[in-house]
């Protein structure tokens, strides 16, 4: 019998997550064949609220059999519909043979709402808190370390709207940096990157993932099934690192340099690490 992996599993792994609309339950199929490494169905930014009871609806019959595996994006703990949400994933996650993976919080930033909510769900489902204020990128550092959450996730839009920054990558740098430091510290998983938000320019797409993978993030979010793989091949070494860590690891255990820098322990680290993610033996 095969064992399917958990929430946490699927979610600390992935490196793209692709959201899907929770009202157009004939896009959860396509979403799971775009390959992304979890699907997020959507029931609060791509719903509007006319729909959002026919979203829990159809969230609900498509995870209750566990034919569609997917997180499930709640509204925010003060809107209308988020207790009933809530109401209707702890069902689906008590059913044997679900597909519920986990919940994304948006506008997370009360780390005692986050502990008390996963409370509530079995200790195998994923939790990812996106950070989207200045409050919760203040709370960055106590969110992640509530026992439970899977990563952070981080949402470029809304924390530009709430801190009035422009929503130019370049102006968010400290947000980026904080939340990987955050994740890091905590001993997470490298959090999610905000959603490149052009559709079209597959070089702005795949500089966006690039951006991310520098900053050291561990994914991207994608709202479209053409970024997916546009954005987890930023993630990939790319020949030229794949190169440089076999020199690297030639060179292990002798004061030379290699490209004219000094081989050291946090360079040959560094080396391990990048043939690791290239799956390359050493």
């Amino acid at each position: 019998m095969t064992v399917k992996p958990t929430g946490q599993d699927v979610v600390t792994a992935a490196v793209t997550a692709l959201f899907v609309p929770g009202d157009r339950p004939e896009r959860f199929a396509k979403a799971v064949a775009a390959g992304a490494g979890v699907i997020i169905i959507d029931l609060e930014d791509a719903v509007a609220p006319a729909s959002k009871a026919a979203a829990l609806a159809a969230v609900a019959d498509s995870l209750m059999d566990g034919g569609i595996r997917a997180l499930v994006r709640v509204n925010p703990k003060d809107s209308e519909t988020h207790d009933a949400e809530i109401s209707v994933l702890l069902e689906i996650a008590f059913k044997a043979g679900h597909g519920l993976l986990g919940l994304v919080l948006p506008k997370a930033d009360d780390p005692q709402l986050v502990a008390e909510l996963l409370g509530l769900f079995p200790r195998d489902l994923a939790l990812v808190p996106l950070i989207e204020s200045a409050a919760g990128l203040v709370n960055a550092l106590d969110l992640a370390r509530v026992p439970g959450v899977s990563r952070l996730a981080f949402g470029a839009i809304d924390f530009a709207l709430d801190v009035d920054a422009s929503g130019e990558d370049r102006f968010l740098d400290h947000a980026r940096s904080q939340l990987v430091v955050a994740s890091r510290a905590a001993g997470i998983a490298a959090p999610l990157d905000s959603p490149c938000v052009d559709i079209q320019d597959e070089d702005e797409i795949a500089e966006s993932a690039l951006l991310a993978k520098k900053f050291g993030f561990g994914g991207k979010l994608c709202i479209h099934p053409r970024q997916v793989s546009i954005a987890a091949a930023a993630f990939v070494p790319s020949e030229a690192e794949v190169a440089w860590a076999h020199s690297v690891i030639g060179a292990e255990g002798s004061a030379v340099q290699v490209d004219g820098q000094m081989i050291d322990r946090p360079v040959t680290d560094r080396a391990k690490r990048i043939l690791a993610k290239a799956g390359k033996e050493l």
